[in-house]
């Protein structure tokens, strides 16, 4: 059984170094020639000596025998003749004699069928390569014709024998270097380690590869990979391979481990970003790993980073992209601590695993907007109660504007109340907590918007109907409370969401601000940009332009001539329409700072402007009850647009 395991994986190793030659016959290394051997009928067979050196391979044939001599190996010393099927009416056969000197691996195909003459023995350090043709017997009946080197023909007549004299060099030297030339050479790399049929380690001048045996009972197993001499210990990567990752289909599979110190291999890709020294390719051998139930880890060492730059763990998956082109899919990236990094990768292929460095986003005077918006808030959170209060006092008056405004009251209450609480939570709170928190923000947050939302539809619906809202309570409080439940709870539902997000201030970037809110990751921005910019744009939007036409609508008014009412007026509608959010969309050019002090200082009092604008309403309405009881008699727009207004 066991011989016949290696049997089958020798004849993979050499039919993928069949295809290799094939589809890369401009690669020097591997020598390949060709022709057609002419024999006669009779008995015929394939002779072989080969010893250890560097001098030079003889090619022959003759009526019965094809024969391979020399002595150009590194530990190879074969010689034995190959007894070959004969067909009486078949007078002539192809052939090719492959050499791979990295490998030590000699190879004759004859007729389509293999003969491994050499077999691989690791990677060799020295090696005969170069060969370069010499002497050739002179033309013979029987013999070789059109012989060929790389697809190019030598002579096209009958030749009794081609001799070809070798050159030694460093190999593993040479390789690296034609590997660092070409998009591939990462996925070169890993197969010539492949096809050494060794295990254990195997080490190259620009990687150190250690190949795993995975046997049947393999419950995983963590490794520190080999590494060049000069390298710290303690800066070795290391990685896990789970138990997932050996194929129930196979008895014995092996996964290769590739350390790679030098980034020759792996430029290219976004200028703006920068890898970091460490490399680490994994592959299993022929089999195309995805979905992995439990990921491969790989645990990165590597000095502090700065406060301003981020660690992200990317792939590069050599076999979809020739060129280098780094993806975050199926990578997350877990940070231990400041010196080290862990990736857990749920697919495996040629690829390599790294962290990548960017420069992360800081804020200006973030103490000051910080403080500015907390006191904004904790003012806000005191406003919204008394107000509350105040709009269920008033019970004998209770109609669906008050209710309506009810709704936004406890909105931005809760978006008051989570905001002060986030820095806390997010410091003293794990990560769960910090999740729960984040999410509850990001739901009072919408709620605002929807709330805001729900107003101008309100406003829209009493200036063409006139009279008050036919439509049931219940519809603006599932746009207002239930849609935002619907949109946190599908973004929960997709995860990895929300947590706890660090927040750079531009003068102090040792000390972060910790927040409970959405994490900086691909998933979060695109959450981020559709749902809060895109509901933001619609409630700006649509409040801007409702409070153009109730402008228009109550201008005519005798009490708007009085210069307090009106902007009184405008400054209440566009709070309550949530126009000033708009300011976020002006955070650019020289203004950028102003705009930003005051979107912090005006929505951060939101609550305090609302209890203000209801309560000298109030106060209007109980000192000018005369005025507005003689416009009641007038037009029936004028009384409804008041009650709002003042209601």
């Amino acid at each position: 059984m066991e011989r016949n395991q290696k049997t089958v994986r020798m004849w993979i190793i050499t039919c993928l170094l069949f295809i290799l030659v094939q589809a890369s016959t401009e690669n020097d290394r591997v020598f390949k020639m060709c022709g057609t051997w002419r024999h006669g009928n009779a008995s015929r067979s394939l002779k072989y000596d080969l010893k250890i050196g560097c001098k030079e391979i003889e090619i022959s044939a003759n009526e019965r025998t094809l024969s391979i001599q020399g002595s150009i190996t590194a530990k190879c010393t074969q010689s034995s003749s190959i007894n070959l099927e004969s067909k009486p009416l078949q007078n002539q056969s192809p052939f090719c004699v492959f050499w791979e000197p990295l490998l030590d691996l000699l190879i004759v195909q004859l007729n389509g069928k293999n003969h491994t003459l050499c077999q691989t023995n690791g990677l060799q350090e020295t090696c005969c390569t170069d060969l370069s043709q010499e002497k050739q017997e002179t033309p013979a009946l029987y013999g070789i014709v059109n012989g060929s080197i790389h697809g190019d023909t030598i002579r096209y007549d009958v030749m009794e024998k081609y001799t070809f004299r070798g050159d030694t060099i460093n190999c593993k030297k040479k390789f690296c270097d034609e590997a660092s030339k070409k998009p591939s050479g990462a996925n070169m790399i890993e197969e010539v380690v492949m096809k050494s049929n060794k295990t254990g380690r195997v080490d190259l001048p620009c990687a150190q590869s250690t190949v795993i045996e995975m046997k049947e009972g393999f419950t995983g197993l963590s490794l520190t990979l080999p590494a060049p001499r000069n390298v710290a210990p303690n800066m070795i990567p290391s990685v896990y391979l789970p138990s997932c990752l050996k194929s129930m289909s196979r008895s014995t599979s092996k996964v290769v481990c590739t350390y790679y110190k030098n980034k020759t291999l792996f430029q290219g890709g976004s200028s703006d970003v920068v890898l970091l020294d460490d490399i680490v390719g994994l592959s299993v051998e022929n089999e195309i790993i995805e979905n992995l139930p439990e990921p491969v880890k790989i645990r990165f060492y590597h000095s502090p980073l700065s406060l301003n730059h981020s660690r992200r763990c990317v792939s590069w998956d050599t076999r979809k992209n020739i060129e280098v082109n780094w993806t975050y899919d199926g990578c997350k990236t877990v940070e231990i601590n400041e010196r080290e990094t862990e990736c857990h990768s749920n697919h495996l292929t040629y690829f390599a695993i790294l962290v990548q460095v960017e420069q992360k986003a800081t804020v200006r005077h973030l103490k000051a907007l910080t403080f500015i918006t907390a006191v904004g808030c904790a003012v806000s959170l005191v406003s919204c109660l008394v107000l509350f209060y105040w709009l269920c006092k008033r019970r004998g008056k209770k109609t669906q504007t008050s209710l309506v405004h009810r709704g936004l009251v406890v909105a931005i209450f809760l978006l008051c109340l989570f905001f002060i609480l986030t820095g806390t939570l997010a410091n003293v709170g794990d990560e769960i907590i910090c999740k729960i928190t984040g999410s509850l923000l990001h739901y009072a947050l919408l709620s605002t918007l929807c709330w805001m939302a729900m107003e101008v539809f309100h406003t829209f619906l009493l200036i063409r109907k006139v009279f008050n809202s036919t439509l049931p309570t219940w519809i603006f409080y599932l746009g207002g409370f239930g849609l935002p439940v619907l949109l946190v709870g599908i973004l929960l539902s997709i995860g990895d969401i929300y947590g706890k997000r660090d927040i750079i201030p531009s003068d102090d970037i040792k000390n972060p601000y910790h927040m409970c809110w959405m994490l900086m990751n691909d998933k979060s921005l695109l959450a981020h940009y559709i749902v809060n910019l895109g509901l933001l744009a619609v409630v700006v939007s649509s409040g801007a332009v409702m409070l153009f036409v109730v402008v228009r609508e109550i201008r005519k008014r005798p009490d708007w001539k009085k210069s307090h009412v009106a902007f009184l007026s405008i400054w209440g509608l566009t709070c309550l329409f949530g126009t000033t959010w708009g300011l976020g969309f002006l955070d650019f050019g020289p203004l950028s700072e102003a705009i930003l002090f005051l979107f912090c200082i005006i929505n951060s009092l939101q609550g305090f402007f609302l209890m203000l604008r209801y309560y000298a309403l109030d106060r209007m309405k109980n000192d000018d009850r005369s005025i507005s009881d003689r416009s009641s008699s007038g037009s029936s727009k004028q009384p409804m647009l008041h009650t709002h207004e003042k209601s």
